[in-house]
């Protein structure tokens, strides 16, 4: 996009992937005037929902992928999971961020290695190939730990937590190249959301405190303590230059625990993230719009935070079905329900944002 003319309104936003970050995109697109279209194998699609037009084909079908972007202006993607192969069967002209991005995130030694370079810290950690590579990380990273397939894994999935030495003999290898981490000590876990654009600039967005149940997030919440706020400059430093290294454009996600020790790097998601949902309504403008606005060579919308208090939480499961009986509750409550049919455990099927102008 870098020296590029901004898309006119009009244009087409191609969006790979059919979930709710890719839903919240094209509503976000469509408020500058944008068209979207989605790409994403058969199934619950919600992204379907709004954009003007979805290619239900699959990841190897170059055919239908050569079809979608022959449609497009520009093209991002809505998770990090979108098969590196779909990615680079795309014209690279139409690609608002390299691939290079999706490549790192999608193993987590290789996300690892490349932000240890760029000097965070990661908690301590081994490759495991095999049951013997497994005994041997176990024996020098010990207890607890988690075991994580290198690919593939996310909201909890592909993960394994040993706490004792029995317990690590009750796991297998599961075939695939993995990852064992040593457990830390934190306060508490945390994202650095920014956003940037094809010229370098960047915005950050305040950094919540994050709660997770069994590896999935379930609440956001601002102000998000001292320890937290004295370790955000350093979290920053170092998204900043990821970003940087990455020649990223759009919006770029990095989570981090907060020790007594300083920040300690978890993940890295290349895409708009769970953890700034509350931006839709406590920011001067949230991470969809700015990332529609980045990758359309727009300039940027201001990031500060709009209340005293956020509070966001997600709604998994059934508890989304009686979802409507939140909007009865003081706190003025906004609820986002994003139209998925099947509400199964562990399931995201909305979320809630609270927000105030007091402290709690």
């Amino acid at each position: 996009m870098a020296g590029k003319k901004p898309l006119p309104p009009g244009a087409t936003i191609g969006i790979l992937g059919g979930g709710q970050l890719g839903r919240m995109l094209a509503m976000a697109a469509m408020q500058l005037g944008y068209r979207c279209i989605g790409y994403a194998p058969e199934g619950d699609n919600v992204a379907a929902d709004p954009c003007a037009d979805f290619f239900t084909d699959g990841w190897s079908d170059r055919d239908a992928l050569a079809a979608f972007a022959g449609q497009c202006d520009i093209i991002t993607w809505e998770f990090e999971n979108v098969p590196l192969e779909a990615v680079e069967a795309i014209p690279a002209h139409l690609l608002a961020t390299d691939p290079a991005a999706l490549r790192i995130a999608q193993d987590r030694l290789e996300e690892k290695s490349f932000v240890e370079q760029l000097g965070a810290r990661p908690a301590p950690y081994m490759r495991v190939d095999s049951d013997e590579d497994f005994a041997r990380a176990f024996e020098r990273v010990g207890t607890p730990g988690i075991l994580k397939t290198a690919r593939d894994g996310y909201d909890g999935k592909g993960q394994w937590r040993v706490d004792s030495a029995h317990e690590a003999q009750g796991i297998r290898f599961p075939g695939r190249r993995c990852v064992y981490e040593g457990m830390i000590d934190f306060e508490t876990e945390f994202s650095v959301i920014l956003v940037r654009t094809a010229d370098g600039t960047i915005r950050f967005w305040d950094s919540t405190a994050n709660t997770h149940d069994s590896g999935m997030l379930t609440r956001a919440a601002l102000p998000a303590g001292e320890m937290v706020e004295g370790q955000v400059e350093a979290a920053r430093a170092i998204a900043q230059a990821t970003a940087d290294a990455l020649d990223y454009v759009g919006v770029l996600t990095l989570e981090f625990f907060a020790t007594r020790a300083g920040p300690i790097f978890n993940e890295m998601a290349p895409r708009v993230h769970n953890s700034g949902h509350w931006t839709i309504e406590g920011a001067a403008t949230s991470q969809f719009e700015n990332h529609i606005r980045a990758i359309c060579g727009l300039p940027l919308g201001g990031t500060e935070t709009r209340f005293a208090a956020i509070d966001m939480r997600n709604l998994v499961g059934e508890e989304a079905l009686e979802a409507h009986s939140i909007l009865a509750e003081e706190g003025e409550p906004h609820l986002h329900l994003y139209g998925k049919r099947e509400a199964r455990d562990g399931r995201k099927m909305g979320h809630v944002t609270r927000v105030s102008s007091r402290l709690p």
